[in-house]
């Protein structure tokens, strides 16, 4: 037999998962899954196209990844699964899961990402979702696109669960080195972490120039619930007491209309970005993520023009 699709992975993955509501090591995971599933041990060997990773433990992340998305499991840390509460009363009312409901979850509604789903501002719409299915009318390219859009979505989302892993101060050198990629600062040095007790809600400071006559100051909240008004307003009464103009506010979660109101009246120029950006931004400029380059081939028709 052949390695079943990811949808396939699913049931097992759940009812795995259930049967172990304190959590199970990643690796545990893929193997039960196999099992379940009886994949021969060359079913086991089959890699993905690129050679990187097993095909049968690729898919089995992308059946967890639909759990996540569907908000019945997390990876509290890396290598590690567990069943969130919903998840466990789900497991627990669907024991034997049908082909409706496994497709449901294979296409869960991908406009719930990168948002808290507690305090979330209602201002702001839900992202575009990415086409689940690719139809026969879909050209190559498109589908490239739509896979590409995924994966940038899905890695986008794993890079803010391992931020929230991380300790503050991680965060704060990593929102530096993010600003040194985008060509902040002459040089990193010019970039410094003042984040601790008695930072006066500053946590680095960027000299735009190698006097350091014109900086900006820079303030990370690694938040689970949206940022307020009274946190930018805090922010901007610090940029005032070092007579500062500019500042930059990152935060993992999402700001409110009231945050972002309050930042348009700020006497200089603030700049707010949320989670979702930020973790765009981090796999724009290669900030805790590698790229993989894909070679598509095209026909020169320079190459045969006089043919």
């Amino acid at each position: 037999m052949s390695v079943p699709t990811y949808d396939q992975f699913i049931a097992p993955l759940l009812r795995y998962l259930a049967e172990h509501p304190d959590g199970v090591r990643t690796a545990d995971a893929h193997e039960a899954v196999a099992n379940a599933l009886r994949l021969s041990a060359e079913d086991r060997a089959d890699r993905v196209p690129s050679g990187v990773q097993l095909l049968y433990k690729n898919r089995n992340g992308w059946a967890h990844d639909r759990l996540k998305r569907a908000g019945f499991s997390s990876s509290p840390r890396q290598g590690f699964w567990r069943l969130t509460p919903e998840g466990q009363r789900f497991a627990a009312a669907n024991s034997n899961l049908s082909e409706e409901e496994i497709d449901r979850l294979a296409n869960v509604d991908r406009s719930q990402r990168l948002r808290p789903k507690k305090d979330a501002p209602d201002d702001v719409p839900p992202a575009p979702a990415v086409p689940t299915e690719t139809t026969a009318k879909a050209s190559p390219e498109e589908r490239i696109e739509a896979a590409l859009a995924e994966l940038r979505e899905s890695v986008g989302r794993d890079l803010l669960e391992n931020i929230g892993r991380a300790p503050p101060e991680f965060f704060e050198q990593l929102v530096l080195d993010l600003l040194h990629a985008m060509g902040y600062g002459t040089s990193r040095s010019d970039l410094q972490r003042v984040g601790g007790s008695g930072d006066g809600g500053i946590d680095g400071i960027i000299s735009l120039d190698r006097l350091g006559l014109e900086k900006v100051y820079v303030q990370a909240k690694r938040w689970k619930n949206t940022v307020g008004s009274p946190e930018v307003q805090g922010f901007m009464g610090a940029l005032q007491l070092q007579a500062a103009s500019k500042g930059v506010f990152i935060t993992t979660s999402a700001f409110t209309r009231d945050a972002k109101e309050a930042a348009g009246r700020a006497r200089g120029s603030i700049v707010l970005v949320d989670g979702a950006q930020l973790s765009a931004l981090m796999m724009d400029y290669g900030i805790g993520v590698s790229h993989k380059a894909l070679r598509i081939p095209k026909v020169d028709g320079d190459y045969f023009e006089d043919v």
